[in-house]
């Protein structure tokens, strides 16, 4: 059976993603004067040279575990804050509801750079300056909205008889939340993790300002690749693929729950 002309593009579209992905990982198989000598579509002499300068310096591997410190506490505190909240919004009507969830959105809206002299002079007077836990508020300003606007959309579109019926079994609302609704709506939540890692992941311009010799990130250390001889090549893009591992470990884990909540909610 011959393929169609739609699966003929979507395989070329497919290889057309795939392949910045591949020459980054054949940069970091190589040396420094093979990326830059003649030309080839394969390494001629894999190494790992460059994953192991990665791994044997302290800077780079201690990058690595501020950028995951920082989102995990940014994508624990988003779903921790956000998850209480649109369940208050999705279930009850207040005098200001829809002022205030607007108002969420706005800070969605800004630009990071806005924030940035308030939170570092904020971050300097009470010593949380060059911390994770600074990185990971400042990223709450952008993920908490946008994690109560994904999860808003869910929650509403449980039934309310839900909670009337788990009321009238007797069940108290703790049991309710935790034992059947959040498993409910765990597609949601799994979307929303994604959302908040991806943003905190890749996030550069508050990273950068926020922290200083004691906490880099992995983002800002691979901006800082220039030696003597020139741009390392080799170990920037070892480190490139090393930090696109935890994004794909993240889809991996959550991939079912993923493909289930971006066909309802918000982001359908």
């Amino acid at each position: 059976m011959k393929p169609s002309a739609s699966r003929i593009i979507l395989w070329v579209y497919g290889l057309y993603l795939l392949l910045p992905l591949y020459w980054l990982l054949s940069m970091a198989l190589r040396n420094n004067a093979d990326i830059v000598g003649e030309f080839s579509v394969f390494p001629a002499a894999p190494t790992l040279a460059n994953f192991q300068e990665i791994f044997a310096n302290p800077v780079w591997y201690e990058a690595f575990l501020n950028s995951l410190t920082y989102v995990t506490l940014n994508t624990l505190i988003s779903l921790s804050v956000a998850i209480p909240a649109a369940y208050v919004f999705s279930r009850y009507r207040f005098l200001g509801d829809k002022q205030l969830f607007f108002w969420l959105l706005t800070n969605r809206m800004a630009p990071p750079a806005v924030f940035l002299l308030p939170f570092f002079q904020l971050y300097s007077a009470i010593g949380l300056f060059d911390t994770p836990l600074a990185v990971a508020l400042a990223h709450c300003l952008f993920t908490v909205p946008l994690s109560v606007w994904i999860l808003e959309g869910f929650f509403s579109a449980v039934p309310t008889e839900l909670d009337e019926m788990a009321r009238i079994d007797g069940h108290s609302f703790p049991y309710f939340f935790f034992r059947i609704f959040l498993p409910i709506n765990r597609g949601a939540i799994g979307v929303t993790l994604f959302f908040c890692f991806m943003f905190s992941w890749v996030e550069l311009l508050l990273a950068r300002t926020l922290t200083g010799a004691e906490t880099k990130p992995i983002a800002v250390v691979m901006t800082r690749t220039v030696s003597a001889s020139g741009l390392d090549w080799g170990v920037l893009a070892a480190a490139g693929v090393l930090t696109v591992l935890p994004g794909v470990l993240v889809v991996w884990f959550v991939r079912k729950d993923l493909v289930k909540g971006f066909a309802l909610g918000r982001v359908s």
